[in-house]
């Protein structure tokens, strides 16, 4: 095959470079385009564009297959942890045992946040949604962390990783009513977090295994995926030299919206209003499949895999675990149950791969624990921090260029101002 592809347009020819991964896949490196021709590609929502060269994700739609620097999902989320998983997106390779046992030591040295981000929290109020105090809150890191303060890279993002899940649990206590709980470092990074959750200083908490395993699996699965929305906000922020905690700060705000992150947390809005109309699955599944009833069942599909999402595999499983383990009697969850069984056997869904995908799983499991569903957002977006951080990592690494997209210009053309009183 050629190593160039040719463009023929205007009566002349151009030559551009054709790049592989190693993955084979194929890409035509446009950098060029412009300067030599004039021209500019157009591509709504770079769908079809590649903005950087990445060694840490390898995903493949067609065929369901999802590898973190070339581990298989399936096995990282079956036999690893979630800081392993930390450690091997950001620093390229699994720890050995002294450089897992530094790292886990590390984070915990960090965990607790500085009493004077108390203040700034108590400020929002108490129905405010947790991902938006979440982003004031890292992006205000970089106003703690700054000159001297500020240290090396990889102090920084010990300090996101220790520090984040701390201040997550902030915005559910406070609307509990409760004080916050500090971090408990004997605890494991998952049993430390659900600890700060659902602790009270009035009786003592015991983290269920099978819980943290789940946490444990749902974190990892949700670690990286390639240049999605909000990865993509990291490293264009991020390539502007703006500091870690800013371009972290920007990816989550990224995640929050429904299209994005909150999609976790549509799918349990949806079973909710399906409960609040009768609970009747079969109604619902058939709008589904009617194009004019407006209706679109959440959690079904991606638009990525264009086939079963492999992480929806591993996190059914779990999902079945921890309801089988905690006993939930859930009316909500019987009605999952129901759309799932549909979803996998209705010939309309399966002709068109419209299978359920990690969001409806990962939304039944969050909501089996007790967390509420405006935290769902945020357990994607601890979960995808080491992602970000590994992004933006890289970024700085390769030393890219700020991202500067172009634009075809629609608006008006010249035309002279008018003084306001002679105006019509």
């Amino acid at each position: 095959m050629s190593d160039f592809a040719e463009l023929t347009f205007d009566g002349k020819q151009y030559k551009f470079p054709v790049i592989t991964g190693t993955e084979n896949e194929k890409a035509i490196d446009i950098a060029k385009l412009r300067d030599e021709t004039g021209y500019i590609t157009i591509d709504s929502g770079y769908k079809n564009t590649g903005a950087t060269k990445s060694a840490i994700t390898f995903l493949d739609g067609e065929e369901g297959i999802l590898r973190y620097r070339g581990y298989s999902i399936e096995e990282l989320a079956e036999k690893a942890s979630f800081l392993e998983v930390a450690y091997l997106l950001i620093y390229g390779e699994l720890p050995t045992s002294e450089q897992y046992a530094a790292f886990e030591d590390d984070i915990k040295m960090h965990t607790i946040v500085n009493e004077d981000m108390r203040k700034i929290f108590e400020g929002f109020p108490v129905n405010a949604h947790p991902m938006g105090v979440l982003s004031a809150l890292v992006c205000a890191m970089s106003a703690f962390y700054t000159g001297e303060k500020a240290g090396s890279d990889d102090l920084n993002i010990i300090r996101l990783l220790a520090k984040m899940p701390s201040m997550a649990t902030w915005s559910y206590k406070k609307s509990q009513g409760h004080p916050v709980n500090y971090p408990n470092n004997s605890l494991d990074y998952c049993s430390n977090f659900l600890n700060m959750m659902f602790a009270l200083p009035v009786a003592a908490y015991q983290v269920d295994p099978v819980v943290s395993a789940a946490l444990n699996k749902l974190l990892i699965l949700h670690a990286d995926h390639e240049q999605n929305c909000s990865t993509s906000t990291v490293r264009l922020v991020g390539s502007s030299q703006a500091s870690l905690y800013a371009s972290i700060s920007a990816g989550i705000n990224a995640l929050s919206g429904p299209l994005h992150g909150g999609a976790n947390q549509e799918v349990i809005e949806m079973l909710e209003d399906i409960k609040a109309d009768g609970g009747d699955t079969d109604k619902y599944i058939a709008m589904a499949k009617d194009k004019n009833s407006g209706f679109r069942l959440m959690g079904f599909g991606h638009r990525v895999y264009k086939n079963f999402d492999p992480r929806a595999r591993i996190i059914k499983k779990a999902a079945d675990d921890v309801l089988s383990k905690l006993g939930v009697n859930d009316p909500v969850l019987e009605i999952a149950k129901k759309l799932e069984e549909a979803a996998l056997n209705d010939e309309y869904f399966v002709a068109r791969k419209l299978y359920p995908n990690v969001d409806f799983y990962s939304g039944i499991i969050y909501r089996a624990l007790g967390i509420p569903t405006n935290m769902f957002t945020v357990m994607f977006a601890i979960g995808r921090l080491p992602g970000w951080i590994a992004q933006w990592k890289e970024m700085r690494a390769n030393k890219e260029p700020i991202g500067r997209p172009r634009q075809v210009y629609v608006g008006a053309t010249a035309r002279e101002y008018v003084d306001v009183a002679n105006r019509k």
